[in-house]
């Protein structure tokens, strides 16, 4: 459950026994591989971030807020079973998970980040300057004119 109290998000988990580790992994895997094709997506975009709006940018800058607070639940589940008792599939799946997980905050990371810069200049940035700012930028280098 999300909560929101002084602008910040508690989150009060519902702890999983361990026979729904094939289901978390499932999770686990798949935001990674989503993430990782996003973060690809967004670096295509960073010689070209006119082709972004700021609405674009601020869902991404949710998705992946969103994602690192389940990043970190997912961090203290596994950290849970971690500490039970398990056969060894299972403390190998699990080995396995918290590693994956540590991948997924690295890349939910590099995507918000990678957001910021490219929300400097998307397309609201380029409609907000005058006819003269925009020429300024475009022969000092500072901003390239979209290939044909």
């Amino acid at each position: 459950m999300r909560t929101r109290k002084n602008g910040k998000s508690d989150i009060i988990p519902n702890w999983q026994p361990i026979s729904v580790l094939p289901k978390i992994a499932y999770i686990i895997d798949g935001m990674l591989d989503e993430a990782q094709g996003q973060y690809e997506n967004l670096l295509e975009a960073r010689e070209k971030p006119h082709v972004l709006d700021d609405y674009t940018i601020d869902r991404v800058h949710n998705v992946y807020s969103t994602q690192l607070e389940d990043v970190s639940i997912f961090d203290r589940q596994l950290t849970r079973w971690k500490k039970g008792l398990l056969d060894s599939d299972q403390r190998q799946e699990v080995e396995r998970l918290i590693k994956q997980n540590e991948e997924l905050r690295k890349v939910s990371k590099q995507i918000l980040s990678l957001a910021a810069e490219l929300k400097k200049g998307t397309i609201n940035r380029i409609l907000e300057k005058s006819d003269a700012e925009l020429a300024l930028d475009v022969l000092s280098g500072k901003l390239k004119l979209p290939k044909r």
